[in-house]
């Protein structure tokens, strides 16, 4: 006898079988009890999620000659015919291979004969999306009319590729995500009726590794069979898919938690060692770092064991929410670094060398104690400061004629200049420019700039610096992406646009109760924080 896949094997035949979608074989079953199906449905979601396998239960369900509830019996001569695949009055066709306008005509030439031995002939579409536009065309009239004795059903993954005047003749349903715990009580019974032994934990990481489909689970289930052993355990399931052990993403994350390069360094030569994928390795980071964010801000705890969740409890007691959410958004740059990198295990080592470097907020434990590291940003706050001074002093030495200069210079070859326009007087004094400069950041996809200077306001401070005033404060996150060069350099851009000559910003806390600012020598020595007295005489 031939093997069969166990997603095949398991294959729903009626619509109790169907877990997680509940809201559709309900609806489904009621217009088959009170005879009112349609003449066309659209099946629509992700894979794996039971379209294909609902089309066939209603495909038999509406010619079943002895329907119970609105569920085919699977036992007369009709559904023992469509399950056996023999029964031609139900048409399977896989439209990513069949979608030329002749397919579909050949269709539209078929309708008009009377089914063979069903009561009605069903035409079961899939991936109806890849049908090309003429085949849609040719499909428009038959499926907005088709003869009494024919039903269309239409299964797809993407339903925004569908023509407005197709989906306008369907009944739509869709199919959502499985819950994890949906595909652990249907694995359940997969596994004892298969009797395979498995443990709940590694159900659980089946689950959550299907990422909500049902024939996924079912496959990762099977790939662990192949060594012929029915037992299946946690372990057995990372070992197979290339997930890191536990100990390697709780090392990992605490030890760039605490700055500790050598360790992060040593876990990575470890992991590599064993063979792991570093892009696995790196999501698996990701994931973990995204659970302590979570437990510190809800309490959850996920789907781990208990002595990870003792672990995942002491790791979040060294960190910060702001710094786990500064620690995602730096691993997910870091990932998608790699995914174009010749390079990724210098790109990785590197990318976790710099996270140590740059992860200041907070403290870290050491032998019980508490002790603080030095902060880095107060080198950075320190260097800021000496280049803005020398920035001054030399303006102060050139005066206008190096600005004249710079406009002067010729134009460098193949560079399309652009003329920078000038806001007018009002619009600077009424701040519905900086609103506009907002307004372009949105537009050019710069989200990070528009989503954290959405609700300031700018004030001039002198005639060569603007203040960008937080009413609502100004966080260390918020402050960490702002400051840095690339975001500081376009901000500091438009606004010498709009001004009409080289301008500087500055980030003004307004919940810091910062004094007022003061014009003159004296706005300056305060703007720069030099140790400098003015004697007046």
């Amino acid at each position: 006898m031939a093997y069969t896949a166990l997603y095949r094997k398991f294959r729903p035949l009626t619509f109790g079988e169907i877990v997680g979608q509940e809201h559709i074989t309900k609806t489904l079953k009621n217009q088959l009890i009170s005879n009112r199906v349609g003449h066309a449905y659209l099946f629509n979601g992700c894979r794996g999620t039971g379209k294909t396998s609902a089309a066939k239960i209603l495909a038999r369900a509406v010619n079943c000659l002895n329907p119970k509830d609105g569920e085919p019996c699977n036992e007369c001569e009709i559904c023992k015919a469509a399950l056996s695949g023999s029964l031609t009055d139900i048409v399977e066709m896989d439209a990513a291979s069949n979608n030329s306008v002749e397919d579909i005509r050949l269709i539209r030439d078929e309708v008009n004969f009377l089914p063979t031995l069903a009561k009605y002939r069903v035409y079961i579409i899939d991936e109806v999306h890849m049908l090309s536009t003429g085949a849609f065309n040719a499909l428009l009239k038959t499926l907005e009319e088709p003869p009494a004795h024919v039903k269309f059903i239409l299964a797809t993954t993407e339903p925004q590729k569908l023509p407005a005047t197709i989906l306008s003749r369907c009944q739509r349903f869709d199919f959502k995500k499985l819950s994890n715990e949906n595909i652990v009580k249907r694995l359940n019974i997969v596994c004892n009726e298969s009797k395979i032994n498995v443990e709940e934990s590694a159900l659980k990481i089946i689950a959550s590794l299907s990422e909500g489909a049902m024939r996924d689970a079912l496959s990762i289930l099977e790939r662990c069979l192949q060594d012929g052993d029915n037992d299946i355990t946690e372990d057995k399931i990372k070992e197979l898919v290339g997930i890191p052990k536990i100990t390697y993403i709780e090392q990992i994350t605490e030890s760039v938690i605490k700055k500790d390069v050598e360790t992060v360094l040593k876990v990575i030569k470890e992991v590599i060692a064993e063979g792991k994928d570093q892009g696995n390795f790196l999501w698996e980071v990701i994931k973990y770092v995204k659970d302590l964010l979570l437990y510190k801000v809800t309490g959850e705890t996920g789907i781990h064991s208990e002595k990870e969740i003792e672990k995942l409890k002491e790791i979040s007691t060294m960190v910060e929410k702001e710094e786990l959410v500064h620690l995602i958004y730096e691993l997910s740059e870091l990932e998608n670094n790699m995914k174009w990198s010749s390079q990724k295990t210098i790109m990785l080592e590197a990318g976790f060398i710099k996270l140590c470097d740059r992860n200041n907020i907070g403290q870290s434990q050491n032998n019980g104690e508490n002790i603080s590291h030095t902060n880095n940003a107060d080198v950075q706050e320190l260097q800021r400061r000496v280049f803005k001074l020398e920035d001054y002093i030399s303006k102060l030495a050139r005066g206008n004629t190096a600005r004249a200069q710079v406009q002067t210079q010729a134009k460098p070859q193949n560079v399309e200049k652009v003329v920078p326009k000038p806001a007018s007087p009002e619009s600077i004094k009424n701040n519905s420019f900086w609103r506009e400069i907002i307004g372009r950041f949105k537009e050019e996809k710069k989200m990070m700039l528009y989503a954290n200077l959405l609700n300031t306001t700018v004030s001039e401070i002198n005639d060569m610096t603007v203040g960008i005033n937080f009413k609502n404060g100004l966080n260390p996150l918020s402050r960490t992406i702002l400051e840095k060069p690339e975001n500081i350099n376009e901000i500091q851009k438009q606004v010498s646009i709009a001004y009409g000559k080289d301008m500087k910003v500055k980030f003004i806390d307004n919940k810091a109760n910062e004094p007022e600012p003061v014009s003159g020598i004296e706005g300056f020595i305060q703007d720069m924080d030099l140790p400098i007295d003015i004697i007046e005489e």
